[in-house]
């Protein structure tokens, strides 16, 4: 049911929701300028590679993709939100969009999760134990977080209101789905906390072992391994910035205040989240793949690089055989 209101009390939600939609435009911007930067490395790579579409294409596309239509709409859910300020959205289509986008965020979390699997994999020499025991955290915190947003979806009800003229959806929110979104984040931060600590752990005992036997153990791998550690580099600081906003929105002044700063730190969260999700999360494949690219431009690529593709295991020397 629309609900109509001429409060002049509100003039400041609509003024908050007109600035929150150019962070809106602007986090847009940002991931298809992205897009339009990566396009040509795509075509490239692909035809370098002669091979047919693996995993790893596949979470690329998908992922890269499904930013474009999110990134121009979705950000940090607020009660109000007017993204279209003249149009008309009845209740069942917001409800329906709500649930997309929630849907969304835990099924990117699971895809760029998988990316980070591979990564490891990887880095710690195809080793099967470190692949089963990160198969077994990816599920325990994704089956969780899926159950749990199941949940919290339940607790939301979208409701369309027409404050001064201007078109919004009115997001309500229990106290229980706060809770539970709560949740997901700190399940998700876990995930990303463990995968730091096993990254970091891995590229000291690797440039400890390149400086302890010399560059006579392989400068392609070594490089390769540098590649890996500056997009985990990257994706990590971002994951750091969107965890400490994350934090800050726990606290009920923060999320439901509309002053600037407020909507200030709220736009900076949502440069961030798509950045993290629909940039360097992306990247974490295209970067590997770029430098695999260039091996088989400048020489007869050999059989062991074709493994930084992700469809074979990579083997990087190091004093562990975990």
């Amino acid at each position: 049911m629309t609900v109509v209101l001429n409060d002049p009390s509100l003039w400041p939600v609509i003024n908050s929701n007109i600035v929150y939609s150019y962070w809106t435009v602007a986090t847009g911007a940002v991931v298809v300028y992205d897009w339009v930067l990566t396009l040509g490395q795509e075509n490239t790579m692909n035809l370098a590679q002669r091979q047919r579409w693996s995993l790893m294409t596949v979470l690329y596309l998908v992922i890269r993709y499904i930013g474009l239509p999110y990134s121009v709409y979705v950000s940090r859910p607020t009660n109000w939100r007017s993204f279209m300020p003249f149009v008309s959205l009845p209740d069942a289509v917001s409800n329906i969009t709500s649930y997309a986008i929630n849907g969304t965020n835990v099924v990117v979390a699971a895809m760029l999760e998988v990316i980070m699997i591979a990564r490891l994999h990887a880095m710690y020499q195809g080793s099967r134990n470190m692949l089963i025991f990160l198969v077994i955290i990816f599920l325990a915190v994704n089956i969780a977080c899926g159950v749990i947003a199941a949940i919290g979806i339940k607790g939301i009800v979208a409701e369309e209101v027409i404050l001064s003229g201007t078109y919004m959806c009115n997001y309500g929110f229990d106290a229980d789905s706060q809770l539970l979104a709560s949740m997901v984040w700190m399940l998700n931060t876990v995930w990303e906390v463990i995968a730091l600590c096993l990254s970091v752990w891995v590229a000291v005992k690797h440039f400890r072992d390149l400086r302890r036997l010399g560059p006579s153990t392989g400068s392609t791998i070594g490089d390769c391994f540098r590649v890996l550690i500056k997009s985990h580099v990257l994706y990590f600081a971002s994951v750091v910035c969107v965890s400490c906003f994350e934090l800050g929105y726990l606290s009920p002044q923060l999320s439901s205040s509309v002053s600037m700063g407020t909507l200030t730190l709220n736009g900076a969260f949502q440069i961030f989240l798509g950045v993290q999700m629909f940039v360097l999360g992306p990247r974490l494949i295209l970067s590997v793949r770029e430098y695999h690219a260039k091996l088989v431009a400048g020489s007869d690529a050999e059989t062991s690089t074709n493994s930084i593709v992700f469809q074979e295991h990579v083997h990087v020397s190091t004093s562990s055989t975990v």
